[in-house]
């Protein structure tokens, strides 16, 4: 963040979300007003390619933490098959101990580095999509599609639980968020304050949309609300003049701003 911060000359930088440490791929970066667009790019649903080991357990269950047990049981394709379409659909899941959950003020991982391994609360997540890619002996590939706050270590973790052997996370690629895609970002290396900023429309494109005339949009920057006809929705992305205005409330009537990116004229 703060590369970028120097790089545009900016003070307000963000990102929709942190990658694990040894993790690659998607970062959505947010700068300037934008930033307060995050929370609708974070809800949306992500993608991601990892590897497990089977046969190791790890206190981080991933490749950074320190091996706690595990068994080299011999797994067969068919149980391994079967043990993932299990972790399929909507389950409560534990988040391992070294997350970025608070507990009382400090995050989960805070404590973990200090020996204070808590046991958290399971949360409820959707794994909408499953599947294997490969298998090299104890090494499993698969590419996931889950819900927000779905923790990739603890879905190789409950891998290893059902087959009896552990397991851990040693790879971790995020593919997409929603349908903002890898393929189409610019690798942090070749980012330099020329770079063209995609347009913020394009994080909310799975919204509802409203066009606004120029007598709406001039309301909408003063906060006011705007006639509107369409179904009622928590968020419906505002569009004038060939950009986006902002976000807003609707209601069986009328369009609430509640984020606007734009000063009053």
């Amino acid at each position: 963040m703060a590369r970028v911060r120097k790089l545009f000359g900016v003070r307000r930088v963000g990102h929709t979300g942190t990658l694990d440490p040894f993790a690659s791929g998607l970062l959505v970066v947010l700068v300037g007003r934008v930033t307060r667009l995050a929370r609708f790019v974070e809800d949306r649903e992500k993608t991601y390619l990892a590897t497990a080991e089977l046969g190791v357990t790890t206190d981080t269950d991933d490749r950074t933490g320190q091996v706690t047990g595990g068994s080299a049981r011999e797994v067969s394709d068919a149980e391994l098959a079967a043990a993932l379409r299990s972790l399929s659909g909507v389950q409560q899941q534990r988040p391992p101990a070294f997350s970025a959950r608070h507990v009382d003020g400090q995050r989960s991982y805070q404590l973990a580095r200090r020996g204070v391994l808590l046991d958290l609360p399971p949360a409820q997540i959707e794994v909408h999509a499953l599947e294997m890619m490969s298998r090299s002996g104890q090494l499993v590939t698969m590419r996931a599609r889950v819900s927000r706050g779905t923790y990739m270590r603890g879905l190789a973790r409950d891998l290893g639980q059902l087959l009896g052997t552990g397991a851990h996370l040693t790879e971790l690629r995020r593919e997409c968020i929603g349908d903002l895609d890898v393929t189409d970002a610019t690798p942090l290396g070749e980012v330099t304050g020329n770079t063209q900023l995609r347009p913020a429309a394009e994080m909310l494109a799975h919204l509802p949309a409203a066009q606004l005339s120029a007598g709406d949009a001039v309301a909408v920057r003063h906060g006011r609300a705007v006639p509107w006809t369409g179904e009622s929705a928590p968020a419906v992305a505002l569009h004038a003049e060939g950009r986006l205005l902002g976000v807003a409330r609707a209601s069986a009537d009328q369009l609430q701003p509640v984020i606007v990116l734009e000063d009053p004229a």
